[in-house]
């Protein structure tokens, strides 16, 4: 008892791990002092630890505190702590994170927002190309969820909306989005077994993710 003495409840909520601290962070009130203190990116949490819809559950929780404490919302999460959270959790779990409409848009939202951040200036300073993603499973035209990526002077602005004509269109499935942007795939295996669509500059797109400094999981 005299070794927890000092601890507050949110030192106890840090230590927990799977589905106690997925009951935990469901029952944490976004206005009290634990919430206050608690930092997003040393809860332990480990997708493999977890069911299938217990990944969602923690996403869930994170968005439900965000919406009242800002310091829970994914953006907070450190880039290799966020791609170790996905490259960990398992096609299941990903799959059922995308079925969540408020996720899947969310998580997407969330990790297009970070490319302009992981853009490569010395190896894009002379490139000026458009990509146009489609997400398949969607709510938009087609059955996709839409994002334009502009590349230009060193710099990746990225929108909803398709400004401009696209040197590439690339089509895919989120789960295997997830899978390649966290180094768990590669273009060249998901193009051979169908699992990436790529409609104009197939050299240019082949390379695409060269011209980003991803984030490795740890």
């Amino acid at each position: 008892m005299a070794e927890n003495a000092g601890m507050t409840s949110a030192d106890r909520i840090a230590d927990l791990r799977g589905a106690a601290l997925l009951d935990a962070l469901e029952r944490l009130d976004p206005l009290g002092p634990e919430a206050g203190t608690l930092d997003v990116n040393t809860l332990a949490l480990d997708p493999g630890e977890l069911r299938k819809d217990d990944f969602r559950r923690f996403l869930k929780a994170l968005l439900t505190l965000a919406s009242r404490a800002p310091a829970f919302d994914l953006s907070k999460l450190e880039p290799a702590r966020f791609a170790s959270l996905v490259a960990s959790a398992s096609r299941a779990q990903l799959e059922s994170v995308v079925a969540d409409p408020a996720l899947r848009e969310r998580v997407l939202d969330e990790i297009f927002a970070r490319m302009g951040a992981h853009i490569r200036p010395d190896r894009a300073r002379d490139l000026q190309a458009v990509v146009h993603w489609r997400l398949s499973g969607g709510v938009g035209e087609g059955g996709y969820d839409r994002y334009e990526t502009a590349i230009a002077h060193g710099s990746c602005t990225v929108s909803r909306e398709m400004h401009a004509p696209p040197r590439v269109t690339i089509t895919i499935a989120p789960t295997d989005f997830f899978r390649l942007i966290t180094h768990q795939a590669t273009p060249a295996v998901l193009f051979v077994t169908g699992r990436i669509k790529v409609k104009g500059d197939l050299a240019f797109a082949a390379g695409l993710i060269g011209f980003f400094d991803l984030p490795h999981p740890v």
